[in-house]
C-alpha cells in the first residue's frame, strides 16, 4: 500500500475525484464573456488582430496568448508512480495532479496530456510538434532509460523549457539538502565519498548534479540490483556506464566502507544498520525509496546517532519532496522567457532551496506546525509549504537563465520580480497546507458529535487515516456497521461514545446540572439534554477532557447548534464569541466577522471582532487591513445605523493597536482601489483584508450568498471565542470540509 492510501480510503479517495464535476481541473476564461462585444474581441472578428501581430512578431505570442505561463504535464503512463506501467489512461489522474500543484505552489496554468505510445520516436515527435501551444514541458512518469533519450531529444529539438520531473526534481532536492548536510557536518562537496544506490532515472540524475556541483568523479560508486558499477562491467547501459566507477568494491556492504554519503533511490530496507555503522564519522543518509525508505530514521540513528537523515516521507523531518522545486523552476525559467532549463538553472535552485532551510522559519509556518523548526540536522530541507519558496527559487532560477544566456526576456528590476512573485500566491493556502503537517506531527483527539451521519464518518476515517489525530465518535449501537460498510476493517478501534451506555452519564449530567441549576434548568432537564442531544453530550464531554476539540452542525442549524453548545461552554474571558468566513482565492484571502452570532454588536463588541479577526488573519500569514463595513463611506449617505460603526473604529483609536483599519465604508470603497482613491485620507494602504460586518443580517447573507455564487473557496464559519475548541460546520460541509474543520480547530489555528 502507499503512503498515500495510508492517509485515507480508496473509497475516499475515488469519492474526491468523482464527486460534482469528474477530475481536478476545468478551464475557465480569464477574460469577461458576457456579451456579445465580448465574443466579438474574444473570437471573431477581433482575434483576427493579434493573429496579424503574432504572424509578424511570434514573440508577441507571450504577450497576446496564455502560452507564457501555460506548461504540458506529458506522459504515457510506462512508470506511474510506484505502480509500474499501467498506460497513458491510467496515468491521467497523476498528470492532473500534477497539473493542480502547478497552480496551487506557483500559479503556473498547466494541461494534462496522455500519449498512447511506448515509441520513443513517436513520443517525441508528438511532443515536438505542440512547441507552439506551451511555454514549457514537464515529462513525467516515463520509464528509463526511454526517459533519457525522449527528454535529450527535446531538449535539442524545441526552444521551450523541457524538464523530466522524475529525474531532476529529486535530484535539486536532493542538492538541497546535500549542501546543507554537509554544512552543518564540516565537509566540502568536493571532499565527500558517495555511495548511490540505484540506478535509474532519478539516481542518475543525482549523480549527475552532485558533479556539476563539485563532487568529485572518482569519489562517487553508484550501485544496481547487481551491485557496484564499476569499469569494464557489461551488463549496464550507456547512461549507467558513465558513472562507472574505478574501484574494486563490488558489493553495497564493501562500497559503504567510510563512505560519508548514502543516496538510496532503490527498495525498503536495501540499507542494513551494520552498513551505516561501517560509514564514516556523522553519516549523511538519504533513503529516497517511497513508500518505504531504505531505512527507516530510527533504525539509521539507532546504529549512528550522529547520522543526518532524509527521506521522501513527510511523517519524517528532512522530506524529500519534488513539490519543493518544480514549479518553481518552471516559474522561473517561464518569466525570463527561457529557451531551456540548464545545470546552471538546477544549481541555483537547489542553492536557494539550501538557504532558505538556513532562514528563520516564519510565524505562520512555526505555528501551523506546531513546533519552532530551526536549521540543523532534523530541518536540513524547508517544509514543503513554505511560502516564502515562491519568492526565492523563481528568482534565483530566473538570473542564473539570465546569467547562463538562456532567457530571451531578462527581468531588469529582480526587488520588483520577487514583489510580483509574493503577490502571486496566497499564503492561507500554504498555512493550511501547514496545518495538516502539524496536525500529523502533533494528532489531538477530536470529538466529530454526529457519529451517525455517513459525511461525519467519512470525515472521521480520513482524519484517523490521515494520521491527523484521533476521532471520537458520538454515536449509537449501529455506528460500528456503519464504519464497516464503510470500508474500515477494524471499526473496533474507533472510540464510540453512546449516551444510552456510557458510564459517563451520570457524572456529565452532575455537571451540567451544577453549570444550569440557576438558569432555570431541573436535573431531570439535564438528564434529557445528556440522553437526547448530541450537541450537549458531546461538548460535556470535551468539557470533561475526553477530548481536545469538537466538531458539529450537520444535523441542524447553526444557531440550533451553537445554544446547544453555549449551555456547556463559556466564552474565552467574557467577550462575545464570533464566526469568520475565510474567503480565499488564488492570491488573496478576506476575513469576513461576525457572520454567525452578534445580531447587532455594539462599538465595543465590533472592536473586539475586529481585533481578534486581525489576529486570526496574521495567524494565517497576512498583514491585517481592517474595514468597518457599512451602507454608508464616511457619513455618505447618512442613517441611524451607522453610528456603532464610527463608534467601533472610535474603539480602536483608543486602544492603539498594530494594524491598519478604517471605517465606516462601504464594501466597494474597501476593496476597490480606484474607489478608494476618492478617499485620500483613508488610512488603509491597500484593499482590506479584514471586513467587520455591521451586523448578523447583512453579514451572514453576504457570506451564503458569496458561498453560492462567488468564484473565492469559502472556508468556514470558523468559531471563534470559546474555552474549547469546537467548531460548528454548515449543514451542506463535505467531509473533506469538516476535516479541515477538525484539522483548524485542534491546531489551535483558530478559536
Amino acid at each position: 500500500m502507499s503512503e498515500a492510501t495510508d492517509q485515507f480510503s480508496e473509497r475516499e479517495a475515488l469519492l474526491f475525484h468523482s464527486e460534482g464535476r469528474p477530475g481536478k481541473i476545468e478551464i475557465i476564461a480569464s477574460k469577461p464573456m458576457a456579451t456579445q462585444r465580448d465574443l466579438a474581441l474574444a473570437y471573431s472578428p477581433g482575434v483576427a488582430v493579434p493573429v496579424k501581430a503574432i504572424h509578424e512578431d511570434p514573440a508577441t505570442a507571450y504577450d497576446y496568448t496564455a502560452k507564457g505561463n501555460l506548461v504540458a504535464v506529458i506522459s504515457n503512463g510506462t512508470a506511474i508512480l510506484g505502480l509500474g506501467n499501467l498506460g497513458a489512461l491510467a496515468s491521467k489522474p497523476v498528470m492532473e495532479g500534477k497539473a493542480v500543484l502547478f497552480k496551487r505552489f506557483a500559479d503556473v496554468d498547466s494541461i494534462d496530456i496522455e500519449l498512447k505510445t511506448e515509441d520513443v520516436d513517436r513520443f517525441i515527435d508528438a511532443v515536438e510538434l505542440m512547441e507552439p501551444s506551451f511555454g514549457g514541458i514537464n515529462l513525467e512518469d516515463i520509464k528509463s532509460p526511454e526517459c533519457f533519450i525522449i527528454e535529450q531529444t527535446l531538449r535539442e529539438r524545441m526552444n521551450i523549457p523541457v524538464f523530466h520531473d522524475d529525474q531532476h526534481g529529486t535530484a535539486i532536492i536532493c542538492a538541497a539538502g546535500l549542501i546543507n548536510a554537509c554544512l552543518l557536518t564540516k565537509r566540502k562537496l568536493s571532499e565527500v565519498k558517495v555511495v548511490v544506490n540505484g540506478a535509474g532515472a532519478a539516481a542518475i540524475a543525482c549523480t549527475e548534479l552532485m558533479k556539476a556541483m563539485g563532487v568529485a568523479h572518482d569519489n562517487v560508486i553508484m550501485c544496481d540490483r547487481t551491485g557496484v558499477i564499476y569499469q569494464g562491467r557489461d551488463d549496464v547501459n550507456q547512461w549507467q556506464s558513465a558513472h562507472a566507477a574505478a574501484t574494486d568494491r563490488r558489493t553495497l556492504t564493501e562500497a559503504l566502507h567510510g563512505a560519508d554519503v548514502f543516496l538510496g533511490l532503490s527498495a525498503a530496507g536495501a540499507l542494513k544498520p551494520e552498513m551505516v555503522k561501517d560509514m564514516a564519522p556523522s553519516p549523511i543518509i538519504f533513503a529516497m525509496a517511497n513508500p518505504e525508505p531504505e531505512i527507516r530514521p530510527e533504525l539509521a540513528k539507532a546504529a549512528r546517532p550522529d547520522a543526518i537523515v532524509a527521506t521522501g516521507r513527510s511523517d519524517y523531518p528532512n522530506q524529500v519532496n519534488n513539490v519543493i522545486g518544480f514549479p518553481f523552476i518552471f516559474r522561473g525559467a517561464l518569466d525570463v522567457r527561457a529557451t531551456g532549463i540548464n545545470d546552471e538553472m538546477k544549481i541555483a535552485a537547489a542553492n536557494a532551496i539550501a538557504e532558505l532551510a538556513r532562514q528563520r522559519v516564519p510565524e505562520e509556518v512555526a505555528l501551523a506546525y506546531g513546533t519552532q523548526h530551526s536549521f540543523g540536522p532534523e530541518y536540513i530541507i524547508p517544509a514543503p509549504f513554505d511560502p516564502r519558496l515562491m519568492e526565492l527559487v523563481p528568482s534565483a532560477v530566473a538570473k542564473a537563465a539570465m546569467d547562463s544566456g538562456v532567457a530571451t526576456r531578462p527581468i531588469l528590476d529582480m526587488d520588483a520580480y520577487r514583489q510580483q512573485l509574493r503577490a502571486r500566491l496566497n499564503p492561507t493556502t500554504s498555512v493550511l497546507t501547514m496545518a495538516y503537517e502539524g496536525a500529523r506531527a502533533h494528532p489531538k483527539r477530536v470529538l466529530f458529535a454526529e457519529g451517525e451521519e455517513e459525511v461525519v464518518l467519512r470525515a472521521a476515517i480520513a482524519f484517523k487515516e490521515g494520521g491527523y489525530g484521533i476521532p471520537v465518535l458520538v454515536g449509537r449501537d449501529d455506528v460500528y456497521d456503519q464504519l464497516r460498510a464503510l470500508g474500515v476493517a477494524n471499526p473496533e478501534e474507533y472510540e464510540v461514545h453512546n449516551s444510552r451506555t456510557s458510564e459517563m452519564v451520570p457524572q456529565m449530567v452532575d455537571f451540567l446540572y451544577e453549570r444550569l441549576q440557576r438558569r432555570g434548568f431541573l436535573k431531570r432537564d439535564c438528564e434529557r439534554m445528556i440522553n437526547q442531544d448530541r450537541n450537549t453530550f458531546g461538548a460535556v464531554l470535551l468539557q470533561l477532557g475526553v477530548a481536545d476539540a469538537m466538531i458539529t452542525g450537520i444535523t441542524r442549524t447553526y444557531a440550533q447548534a451553537f445554544r446547544g453548545i453555549r449551555r456547556v461552554i463559556d466564552p474565552v474571558g467574557g467577550k462575545v464569541p464570533f464566526g469568520i468566513h475565510l474567503l480565499v482565492g488564488q492570491s488573496h484571502t478576506v476575513f469576513m466577522a461576525d457572520t454567525t452570532i452578534n445580531e447587532r454588536p455594539s462599538a465595543e463588541e465590533l472592536a473586539d471582532i475586529a481585533e481578534r479577526t486581525a489576529a486570526v488573519a496574521r495567524r494565517m500569514g497576512h498583514e491585517p487591513r481592517v474595514a468597518f463595513l457599512s451602507y454608508s463611506t464616511f457619513g455618505n449617505p447618512e442613517g441611524q445605523w451607522i453610528d456603532n460603526v464610527r463608534d467601533g473604529v472610535a474603539a480602536l483609536d483608543k486602544r492603539q493597536v498594530s494594524f491598519e483599519y478604517e471605517g465606516e465604508m462601504a464594501p466597494d470603497v474597501a476593496l476597490n482601489p480606484r474607489q478608494m482613491a476618492n478617499f485620500p485620507f483613508a488610512r488603509l494602504s491597500g484593499p482590506a483584508n479584514v471586513l467587520v460586518m455591521p451586523g448578523l443580517q447583512s453579514a451572514n447573507i453576504s457570506a451564503k450568498l458569496l458561498r453560492e455564487l462567488g468564484g473565492d473557496d469559502v472556508i468556514g464559519p470558523m468559531l471563534i471565542g470559546m474555552e474549547k475548541p469546537v467548531q460548528i460546520a454548515p449543514m451542506t460541509s463535505t467531509a473533506n470540509e469538516l476535516v479541515t474543520l477538525a484539522v483548524l480547530a485542534a491546531g489551535g489555528m483558530v478559536g
